[in-house]
């Protein structure tokens, strides 16, 4: 049964009862398996102290359909990477009727994306940092000649940092794509931007305060993020109130440009006239405890519990569309 969708029918639970019975969609079966282990546990214990009925479910071992079966009423999803944050399983959840976090199958698939993303993204007005999609080893001359050295190559679809390589010499840049394109065949080389890192949370379409992330690596990648302890985070960032503002902004717009929405997070370099660039968006941020989305709810008021309540209440705004469940009757 298909959900129908309204941003209208957002709203505040005052009841843990009024969520029914819910499932943390956790683990799955991407690259990003553990950290999402990690984000659905503390999710699933958040709730368990709000008093909601939450239990935990692993897709890749077992069939979204028992979902159905168990009769859960919404679906928190915490997976992170491909088939869990690209609009797969978002999918998958409108086919069978049953409501969930976040953004919807289109805003998760194109912020997925990080190529898709920073073109529509620069088609409202929020810049990014030149890229270059890398088709194959032809490519590989033209992105230093138009980027210069030092570059970023990314996979176009991974999060986490996972596959992305710094590259300071030329004969470099064949072992960095060879590297992205393992873990996934759409790669592109992106400009290297060495002013401060920032990012923003978005929370029902606010943005919460910004932070802004120092690290002693070549950038903020996968170690950085979850395994080092001397990874500075700052919030307050230390921003003005005009450009924290501006910032906030630029998040919103990123989040639109993609048709995300519910909650997530845009990371931003500054370039050296301090000029944000987005750098990428992500429709399910971790929720560990080197995440930055209860960092930056911490700095708003907002505590941890509540923080995953209000991200529940973003399944809201999908009900099904006619009396039953649809798929599994």
């Amino acid at each position: 049964m298909r959900l129908r969708h309204d941003p209208a029918w957002l709203a505040r639970a005052s009841r843990p009862d009024e969520f029914g019975r819910v499932a943390v969609l956790l683990g799955g079966d991407s690259s990003e398996r553990e950290i999402s282990l990690l984000t659905g546990q503390a999710v699933l214990e958040a709730l368990g102290r709000r008093g909601v009925d939450a239990e935990a479910f692993d897709p890749s071992e077992r069939p979204l359909q028992e979902l159905l079966q168990r009769r859960i009423e919404r679906v928190w999803i915490a997976l992170h990477g491909p088939g869990g944050e690209d609009g797969t399983v978002q999918g998958a959840l409108e086919y069978l009727g049953v409501p969930y976090t976040g953004s919807g199958v289109m805003g998760s698939a194109i912020g997925m994306d990080k190529l898709r993303t920073k073109r529509l993204a620069k088609a409202l007005g929020v810049m990014t940092p030149e890229a270059v999609p890398l088709t194959g080893p032809l490519d590989l001359e033209l992105a230093i000649e138009r980027l210069g050295l030092p570059l970023l190559v990314k996979p176009v679809s991974q999060g986490s940092s996972v596959g992305m390589s710094k590259v300071e010499r030329a004969e470099d840049l064949p072992g960095a794509y060879a590297a992205a394109r393992a873990v996934d065949r759409n790669v592109f080389a992106e400009s290297w931007v060495s002013g401060g890192e920032y990012t923003v949370a978005l929370l029902q379409g606010e943005a919460l305060p910004s932070i802004r992330i120092e690290t002693p690596r070549a950038f903020y990648d996968y170690e950085a993020k979850y395994l080092r302890e001397d990874t500075r985070y700052l919030c307050p960032s230390g921003l003005s109130a005009p450009a924290q503002r501006h910032l906030g902004s630029l998040a919103l717009a990123a989040f639109e440009a993609a048709g995300a929405e519910g909650w997530g997070r845009a990371d931003f370099m500054m370039d050296v006239t301090g000029r944000p660039l987005l750098i990428e968006i992500n429709t399910v941020p971790g929720m560990t405890g080197h995440s930055l989305v209860p960092m930056a709810a911490r700095a708003a008021g907002i505590d941890f519990d509540e923080l995953v309540l209000r991200v529940l209440e973003t399944s809201f705004v999908r009900r099904p569309a006619a009396p039953g469940r649809g798929a599994g009757r």
